[in-house]
């Protein structure tokens, strides 16, 4: 059988930036990450083994003055920057210039419109609850912002108020198009109504298509390297949203694509694998993995699958 691993898998730009600034600034001495730097097992730990500590919010209120801490690419809320600011912390900004930009623009919008007459808008953000980013996001509102995961949330929305949506920079644009469609819908009922009080002119809506397309343009690279292999090995940590959803991509382009975290649970396949080798000598696997996923664990998942 033949292994290749798919060239476009592996750590966005983000990602690399951040832990190369950890790498870097090992070297300068001690380092903490405010959350773990990727959402991967191996790579954190890899990292741990170079001096990189992981801490929560409770170790950042109670770490000592002059300790350096590295915000990861995910970003964080303006609250994260004034705690270190008091306690005398230095910070290492490794936050991804996409995501930056798209906290500038929520907290433009924000202190732009916060007073508006008669009701201060609605800002909205396309994101999954929680996420490290989405929480970035929300800080800049003073955690204002409402977080919509899917149109079956949109009752949580005033629509007699204006709308501003913005999206978290990994979400899907099918499923960012979707959302502004329902709420446009939404809106076209309120304003039949006759009962109603939505006008358009009090009403408004806005929508900013912030997601990041070198992250987006993966799925469609993803399904041709999925269709192109007889079975897949997707490689992904456990607590990245980014490779739950790529995976599931993956396995709709084709059915035989598994989850692995590691090299070892590749050893747990192997009877599917003999299977598979039975029906086709010239078997073609192919190793991918999420935004999230170190190209090194992907060459020892190819290396463990050839010794099989």
């Amino acid at each position: 059988m033949t292994c290749s691993i798919d060239t476009n898998s592996g750590f966005c730009f983000g990602v690399t930036r951040a832990i190369k600034a950890a790498e870097s600034e090992l070297q300068n001495g001690s380092l903490c990450c405010l959350g773990d730097i990727v959402h991967n097992g191996q790579e954190v730990a890899r990292l741990e083994l170079l001096g990189l500590r992981t801490i929560d919010y409770d170790d950042l209120r109670t770490l000592p003055s002059h300790s350096r801490v590295l915000l990861r690419a995910h970003g964080e809320p303006p609250s994260t920057y004034w705690i270190a600011q008091q306690r005398g912390i230095e910070v290492i900004d490794a936050t991804c210039p996409v995501v930056k930009k798209l906290q500038d623009r929520i907290r433009a919008c924000y202190e732009t419109h916060r007073n508006d007459e008669p009701q201060p808008p609605q800002i909205v953000i396309y994101g999954k609850p929680g996420h490290a980013e989405v929480i970035g996001l929300q800080g800049q509102t003073n955690n204002t912002a409402i977080v919509i995961e899917s149109p079956d949330q949109l009752d949580r929305l005033d629509f007699n108020r204006p709308i501003y949506l913005f999206s978290q920079t990994t979400k899907s644009v099918e499923g960012f198009q979707e959302l502004v469609a329902s709420i446009e819908a939404r809106r076209s009922k309120c304003r039949d109504l006759e009962t109603s009080r939505c006008r358009e002119e009090s009403a408004s809506f806005e929508y900013h298509d912030t997601i990041c397309r070198n992250v987006a343009n993966r799925v469609a690279q993803l399904q041709d390297f999925a269709r192109s292999n007889d079975i897949v090995f997707f490689v992904g940590g456990t607590k990245s949203s980014n490779a739950k959803v790529l995976f599931n991509h993956c396995k709709e382009a084709n059915e035989h694509t598994y989850f692995v975290s590691s090299p070892d649970e590749v050893e747990n396949l192997k009877f599917e694998i003999i299977n598979h080798k039975s029906k086709n000598p010239d078997l073609k696997v192919g190793i991918c993995g999420a935004t999230s996923t170190p190209l090194w664990l992907m060459e020892q998942v190819k290396a463990k699958l050839e010794t099989l």
